[in-house]
């Protein structure tokens, strides 16, 4: 079946505002995209402008039969919801038939983390004798320190480094601007790198003069690192030292969250270190530490 040529454009449009104007990651942007391809295609010739409320409840109602898991759900509703909201908010729609669509609840599941032996086990098992080696423990080094998301890491450029003062500049969900902090271990692996094994990655590849806007993680052709290619580190250590769990890079934030809290840090400071714009989004980390608790008491008091 033929897409609507207004829908495809529409779509097309507003791929451009979630990944620039609303910062959107990759892989995110990517999944809002198939979301609302997949209700374009259901709606034919109609076209998406023209929905009203009543046929998005028939599109839910349509993709109930497919058994997808409540989070699916609620992802797909949100996709949709934003999507009016950006034809909203262009004109191309005088009413918003999206604006009340209730999402699932989804189920509250603790994030998954690190031990402290685990994240030493993964950063001393990566081979630094390589100029790429090197650049891939001042990335992971960098992740387990500060807590940023890796498409933060990703974007980095040297503007946003404050060296001196153990300092980096990101944008965040909403290009919103917050400063992390790194310890002096982290900085020593990132200077390191900048000076050593930067120069040395693209071999072969005439890098451009370092300005502010010159990425800090490149690839082996010179260009900017992409996330995939740091959850592919990953799982290459992982697998290499048979860590009997799935690891990613969002992992090293959630155990940065949950062990400083474990070691006593206030939880306002916690959420401003994160980017969080509420503080329920960062209490979540407060009952991992209760459930570790818990978990170490009942396998070291000799009566639990």
């Amino acid at each position: 079946m033929a897409l609507n040529l207004i829908s495809k454009k529409d779509l097309e449009d507003f791929k451009g505002y979630i990944l620039v104007e609303k910062n959107f990651s990759e892989h995110t942007a990517k999944a809002y995209c198939s979301d609302i391809l997949s209700f374009i295609i259901w709606l034919g010739d109609e076209g998406c402008e023209q929905a009203d409320s009543s046929k998005i409840k028939d599109y839910l109602h349509f993709m109930q039969k497919f058994d997808y898991k409540k989070t699916t759900i609620a992802r797909k509703i949100a996709s949709i919801r934003t999507f009016y909201k950006y034809l909203s908010r262009e004109k191309k729609i005088e009413n918003n038939p999206a604006q009340n669509l209730i999402s699932p609840k989804r189920p509250k599941a603790l994030p998954k983390f690190l031990s402290m032996d685990e994240i030493e086990e993964i950063l001393n098992n990566i081979n630094i004798s390589t100029p790429a080696g090197y650049r891939n423990r001042a990335i992971l080094e960098l992740l387990w320190a500060s807590g940023m998301r890796v498409s933060e890491l990703s974007n980095l450029n040297f503007g946003n480094l404050n060296l001196e003062n153990n300092e980096i500049t990101v944008f965040g969900k909403g290009a919103k601007e917050r400063i992390i902090l790194i310890t002096d271990r982290a900085k020593d692996y990132l200077q390191k790198y900048i000076e050593y094994a930067r120069p040395l990655v693209a071999k072969g590849y005439e890098l451009p003069p370092v300005s502010d806007d010159s990425p800090v993680f490149i690839n082996k052709t010179g260009y900017r690192l992409q996330t995939r290619m740091v959850r592919n580190v990953i799982n290459e250590i992982v697998e290499k030292i048979e860590l009997p769990k799935k690891v990613t890079p969002h992992m090293f934030r959630h155990s940065f969250a949950t062990h400083l809290i474990e070691n006593g840090a206030d939880l306002r400071v916690v959420q401003e270190l994160l980017g969080h714009a509420s503080i329920s989004n960062t209490q979540i980390y407060t009952h991992i530490s209760m459930q570790h608790m818990k978990e170490v008491y009942e396998q070291t008091h000799p009566r639990a």
